[in-house]
């Protein structure tokens, strides 16, 4: 797409940004292209792509130093962010490796946690997961029935997740359990005993990361692995939220810029009727509409983005991002496979892989179902307020 079009991205205009963008790219061509057929036949990609990724730095971009990170604001992972979506590479499971379970432990975990985990996550040494959704609760995370029982220098811990991203190649799992002040998260390392994991589950899309189902059956877990107070683990997922969709979103925004210069140069290239399939005003204006919807979710996404860089982004308006550029996502990203004919059907076209790889963005990290109840909820916030102060008078009057 031509550059005239865009409007001015001043927080990622630096030389520096550029440079990330340049190293994702060429990460892309060398390490991720030439191997995706072996991983999608293997429903994994390699441990070795995950140590290349840390040798040239793009694991904990936001990480502070001392623990093994590049200490930079998360303008730097969203460009990452972007530029992995775009080429189809992020399936392999980076942004949740470093966009969401890193920055759970460097907030809220003790210093020894620190030190152990966080600067091998950065050299790709070991990779982890989060363990949040259960067969039975999908988005309620409050309804999870994984149990962490106190025995003194040890949690018990019994339960399963389900859909677990690079759960199966994770070295460890952040766990959401019931303890007994509450929802508590603790570090489940994937070699105790009673830890086990199902099968990949064979998906519509991302086929290059894994995703199964993990099995808890009375594993012992130190006690030093309790990230943060016990009973605080649904705070801190509502703390560690925002960030989670607003990454959904970049990677949304990513992949639609990438499915728009794939189309572009197609319908430039492929050729109906004695001429370039561009030339039909009905490619132009479907072209036209995707370029317009992808500036206009930009530009909500690059503020919401400088909001978190700040620490000022609220859960509502990270649900409208995550929301709004999913939807965005799907629609778009169909045109632009319709453009492509009978060969945007086949897998071999990277149109294909995108549009694949679309359709989870409007599940996970929360329904899109789940984004519009908290919207909803934002805008009537003062009623509920209203009501509930109300309903609290009529019952002392009662007494």
């Amino acid at each position: 797409m031509s550059s005239s079009i865009q409007l001015p991205r001043d927080v990622y205009g630096t030389e520096e940004h550029q440079m990330l963008r340049d190293t994702v790219l060429e990460f892309y061509k060398t390490e991720v292209e030439p191997n995706r057929e072996e991983w999608e036949e293997n429903t994994a990609c390699s441990r070795e792509v995950w140590l290349k990724a840390g040798e040239l730095g793009l694991l904990g971009l936001t990480l502070d130093p001392k623990y093994g990170g590049s200490g930079l604001d998360f303008s730097y992972s969203a460009v990452a962010i972007e530029t992995f979506a775009k080429t189809g590479a992020d399936s392999p499971g980076i942004s949740m490796h470093s966009d969401i379970v890193i920055p759970y432990i460097e907030k809220h975990g003790s210093e020894a946690i620190k030190d152990k985990y966080l600067p091998k996550m950065c050299s790709g040494e070991w990779i982890g997961s989060l363990g949040m959704t259960e067969p039975s609760t999908g988005s309620d995370v409050q309804a999870i029935r994984t149990t962490a029982v106190d025995m003194g220098d040890h949690y018990l811990i019994n339960g399963s997740k389900t859909f677990i991203t690079i759960g199966y190649t994770s070295d460890f799992t952040l766990t959401a359990c019931k303890t007994e002040h509450g929802i508590s998260l603790i570090i489940i390392d994937a070699n105790l005993e009673g830890f086990t994991k199902g099968k990949p589950f064979k998906k519509l899309g991302l086929k290059t990361s894994d995703t199964c189902e993990l099995f808890f059956d009375n594993v012992k877990v130190p006690k030093e692995n309790l990230i943060g107070e016990e009973g605080k683990g649904f705070i801190y997922m509502m703390q560690e939220l925002p960030r989670e969709r607003l990454t959904i979103a970049i990677q949304a925004i990513g992949a639609v810029r990438g499915g728009l210069e794939l189309t572009t140069a197609y319908t430039q290239e492929r050729t109906a009727f004695k001429q370039p399939i561009c030339a039909f005003q009905n490619t132009q204006f479907k072209l036209a509409e995707v370029a317009t919807q992808l500036e206009v979710n930009t530009a909500f996404v690059d503020k919401c983005t400088e909001l978190l860089a700040r620490k000022e982004l609220t859960p509502e308006l990270a649900s409208m991002a995550k929301y709004a550029t999913t939807e965005m996502q799907g629609k778009m990203l169909d045109e632009c496979l319709q453009l492509f004919g009978g060969y945007g059907y086949m897998w071999e076209y990277p149109i294909a892989r995108l549009v694949a790889d679309a359709r989870v963005s409007r599940i996970y990290g929360g329904t899109n179902e789940i984004m519009k109840l908290m919207i909803a909820r934002a805008i009537f916030s003062d009623y509920f307020k209203e009501m509930k102060a109300k309903r609290r008078a009529m019952k002392m009057a009662q007494k």
